[in-house]
């Protein structure tokens, strides 16, 4: 069965999620640093593949007042060369505030700062993941 991934794209850190094979639920993967755009492309194709991924979902940046800035334009950028390697579509879905709720969700389990920094990137592509899901069903 084809999962979803979701994806939270940083300048530093693209947080990485996917979902069950039943796509009911969304599961942090990994903090991936970025090594360049063209290596950052190829491992989230490689994944791609290696997870049978059927649709990316990519947290879009929007400003607190819903207008698109430099961080989106950004994000349509990289998501454009994603699309020239993998005919896997790719959705957006509005990620304003999930770093923040990911944040809460640590702080709250008692994760100890150095920790959170560590994770808290593909905590927020769960939530974006979870978000595209839950809209789904």
């Amino acid at each position: 069965m084809a999962r979803k991934m979701g994806l939270d794209l940083g300048d530093v850190n693209i947080g990485i999620a996917f979902s069950d094979p039943l796509c009911m639920f969304a599961s942090g993967f990994e903090n991936y640093r970025r090594r360049g755009l063209d290596l950052d492309l190829d491992y989230i194709v490689s994944l791609v593949q290696q997870k049978n991924v059927d649709t990316i979902v990519v947290g879009l940046p929007l400003n607190m007042d819903g207008t698109k800035g430099e961080r989106v334009e950004k994000t349509y950028a990289f998501c454009a060369e994603l699309a020239k390697k993998t005919d896997v579509p790719i959705e957006y879905i509005d990620e304003r505030l999930t770093t923040v709720s990911a944040q809460k969700i640590l702080i709250a389990a008692d994760v100890r700062r150095e920790k959170r920094k560590t994770v808290v990137d593909k905590v927020a592509a769960s939530i974006i993941l979870q978000s595209y899901l839950d809209k789904k069903s």
